[in-house]
C-alpha cells in the first residue's frame, strides 16, 4: 500500500548533483523527519541539462547524474533511512534535438517512421505546402537568405547525409541519397566496371525501392526503418573500402552546397530540401529560443506509453513575424 507523504524534499539532479550526492544525504533528510525525496527527473535529457525536464529517452539515465550502480547505491540509501521518491518529470513533451533518436527519426521518415505517432504532429495542416512535413521554425531570417548565405549546409558522415543549421542537425530522407549517389558517381569519373561505382550504384536503387515516407502501413514502416539503416551501413563500408567513392561524395555535397554570391548555384539544394519531411518555414519568424528544444508527445497512442498518465498535452504558439 502506497505510503502518502508527510514531508517531502526536494532534489535537483544534474551534472553538479548526482545520485551519490543525494545519496549521501539520506541519514541527514532521516533526522529532518522526511517521508519523501522529491526527485527532479533524472532521465537521460539533452546534454548539459540544469533541469532534466527536455528528457530524450524515458528509457535510460541521465549519465550526467550517474550511473546504473550509482543509481542502485542512490536507491538502497534511501531503503536504509525508511525515506521513499517521488519522481517528477513531464510526459506531455520530450527534449529534441540530435540526442533525441525518436525525433531524429521523424525528421527523416516522416509520417513513415515507427516513432511518428509519438509525437503530437499535424502531419494535414490547413497549408498545403505543409502536408506531410513538420515545421521547424529554426531560421533567423527569410528561408531565401540564409539558403543563399550558405548556412544551410549538406553534409556526410557515417550516419549518412544531413543538412546542417549552425548548432542543428536534420538528417535527409534516404529515398533523397540517389540523387545525391549518382552525382558522385559523375563527378568522380569512375569506370563503369569499378567495384565501388557498382556498389554505389546498386545503393541507389535500393534507396529508390524504399517506401516512401508518407506509407503508414505497418509493413511499409518496417520494412523503411529495417532497410534504410542497412543502406547506411552498406554506405558506409563503400567509402572505407573505397577513397575514391568517399571523396566524390564529398565533391557533390560541395557543389550542392553552393557559392554565397551565386544564387543559382543553391538550387540543387533548395530542391533537396523541400524534398524533406522537416520543412524550415519559408518566410521569417520570430522564435522564442527558451522553447525550441521542445516537442509535444501524443497522449492518444497506447504505446507511446503515456496515455494512462492522462496529462494534458502542452501546445507552443508561434507568432508570424
Amino acid at each position: 500500500m502506497s505510503q502518502i507523504p508527510s514531508a517531502t524534499y526536494r532534489i535537483q539532479f544534474n551534472k553538479d548533483f548526482t545520485f551519490a550526492n543525494a545519496g549521501a544525504l539520506a541519514d541527514y533528510l532521516r533526522e529532518l523527519g522526511i517521508s519523501h525525496l522529491y526527485a527532479s527527473p533524472y532521465f537521460k535529457a539533452t546534454p548539459g541539462s540544469s533541469h532534466g525536464y527536455d528528457v530524450t529517452d524515458h528509457n535510460e539515465l541521465n549519465p550526467e547524474v550517474g550511473s546504473k550502480e550509482e543509481y542502485d547505491a542512490f536507491i538502497a540509501a534511501l531503503k536504509r533511512n525508511g525515506l521513499r521518491q517521488i519522481v517528477d518529470f513531464v510526459p506531455n513533451h520530450m527534449g529534441i534535438g540530435s540526442f533525441n533518436p525518436y525525433w531524429m527519426d521523424v525528421l527523416e521518415n516522416g509520417r513513415g517512421s515507427k516513432y511518428a505517432a509519438f509525437f503530437d504532429i499535424d502531419w494535414h495542416p490547413l497549408k498545403e505546402e505543409l502536408e506531410e512535413k513538420v515545421l521547424l521554425p529554426i531560421l533567423g531570417d527569410q528561408y531565401g537568405r540564409v539558403l543563399e548565405r550558405g548556412e544551410l549546409k549538406l553534409s556526410f558522415e557515417a550516419a549518412g547525409f544531413s543538412l546542417t543549421y549552425f548548432e542543428t542537425r536534420l538528417p535527409i530522407n534516404p529515398r533523397s541519397y540517389p540523387t545525391l549517389l549518382k552525382k558522385a558517381l559523375d563527378l568522380g569519373g569512375l569506370p563503369p566496371e569499378h567495384e565501388g561505382g557498382v556498389e554505389l550504384q546498386s545503393i541507389a536503387t535500393a534507396c529508390e525501392h524504399l517506401p516512401r515516407r508518407t506509407e503508414t502501413e505497418p509493413e511499409k514502416v518496417a520494412e523503411r526503418s529495417r532497410e534504410k539503416e542497412v543502406i547506411k551501413k552498406r554506405l558506409e563500408r563503400a567509402c572505407q573500402e573505397h577513397p575514391a567513392i568517399a571523396e566524390a561524395i564529398q565533391a557533390a555535397v560541395g557543389l550542392y552546397n553552393g557559392q554565397p554570391g551565386d544564387p543559382h548555384s543553391f538550387d540543387a539544394l533548395d530542391v533537396l530540401i523541400r524534398e524533406q519531411a522537416i520543412a524550415p518555414p519559408f518566410g521569417a519568424w520570430r522564435r522564442r529560443r527558451s522553447i525550441t528544444g521542445a516537442s509535444s508527445t501524443s497522449i492518444r497512442w497506447p504505446q507511446s506509453g503515456w496515455r494512462r498518465r492522462r496529462y494534458s498535452k502542452s501546445r507552443t504558439v508561434w507568432s508570424s513575424s
